[in-house]
């Protein structure tokens, strides 16, 4: 074993700080926070600062870790990092982790690299599970539905993993509604155990509660891990007074723009601080509390370049709790909605 696996040692009070939630009416638990690999675990950052980031969420009683095959830059990095890590310093806490990855965005050229066939879905799991260096993934996600493929094949490919013992569980990505109903019942006349769904969702972000995601969720009992809970890093103080430069428009902007940042957006910010410090919290806390307040939301996966961010994030665990007047200006402020 190296030295870095033997220099690491878990603090034995990890489970402490978080109370884990089931997925939907599952037996699978998570906690409520998650760390995401979607950033940050690509080979622009140093892999010393990674492991740090995976030691630091374990230690305080984050177990899940979620990736994709395309994360990274470039894609498959961030599964291949994970893979160096979990070797590293996981390699006798394999049984205390849930993984999971996600196929279905472009990973190779020609027909086969992208979407929801069965032939891509079944390829992709299976190079994700070289780069991680595992026999399995805990959860295996359809990334994105694919309208060109007919879903029994989509959820086919999905439960001959599950059968073929490379998952243990079934997600689905990016689905609206009416789309995830129809592959629920699929997926329940085959008992195969899907369980949870990944979408965007956030203060700035509603779309799941138009689409029919949401209520789905609740009416199929199953679970919700919400990403981008900050809004790309809006939904934090962070550009209040300009833009810095270490951050993610300057680092990095495929996901979110300097135009973003309009006028309005920029008071919704000033806004919702204002109410965040009357809470006696930061936004970024008061964003991941308003998610964690929602029954129907099982976790949230926060992305993080600094082990002090996942300690701050945590915090939002401890105060979930909302007035119905502050819910309320909550909406006002982000919808524009009129009092």
């Amino acid at each position: 074993m190296s030295t870095q696996s033997e220099a690491y040692q878990p603090d034995p009070s990890r489970y402490d700080a978080t109370t884990y939630r089931h997925c939907g009416d599952s037996g699978l638990k998570l906690p409520p926070i998650c760390l995401g690999c979607w950033h940050n675990f690509g080979d622009t950052t140093p892999l010393d600062r990674m492991q740090e980031l995976c030691t630091t969420a374990f230690d305080h009683g984050i177990t899940h870790f979620d990736l994709a095959d395309n994360y990274g830059p470039e894609p498959g990095a961030a599964e291949r990092n994970m893979g160096i890590i979990l070797r590293r310093c996981f390699s006798r806490h394999r049984q205390e982790l849930v993984i999971s990855t996600k196929a279905g965005y472009e990973m190779w050229p020609g027909p086969y690299g992208n979407l929801g066939s069965r032939k891509h879905l079944l390829s992709g799991l299976d190079q994700s599970l070289k780069r991680l260096g595992l026999d399995y993934v805990d959860i295996f996600y359809h990334h994105r539905p694919d309208p060109d493929t007919p879903l029994e094949e989509t959820m086919g490919a999905l439960a001959q993993a599950v059968t073929s013992g490379k998952a243990l569980y079934l997600g689905l990505s990016n689905y609206d509604g009416p789309t995830m109903a129809r592959a629920a019942a699929i997926l329940t006349e085959m008992h195969v155990p899907f369980v949870i769904n990944q979408n965007r969702y956030s203060i700035f972000d509603r779309t799941i509660e138009d689409n029919g995601l949401k209520e789905a969720v609740m009416k199929e009992k199953k679970g919700l891990i919400t990403f981008s809970p900050l809004a790309q890093g809006l939904l934090t103080d962070r550009y209040l007074h300009g833009i810095p430069e270490d951050s993610r428009i300057r680092a990095d902007g495929r996901f979110l723009k300097e135009s973003a940042l309009t006028p309005r957006r920029l008071k919704q910010i000033q806004d919702l601080n204002d109410l965040a410090h009357q809470r006696g919290q930061s936004l970024a806390e008061m964003a991941l509390a308003w998610l964690l307040r929602d029954p129907a939301v099982t976790s949230v996966l926060i992305g993080a370049s600094k082990p002090e961010q996942i300690l701050d994030n945590l915090k939002a665990v401890q105060s979930a709790d909302f007035s119905q007047e502050e819910l309320e200006m909550i909406d006002r402020i982000a919808l524009d909605k009129q009092s």
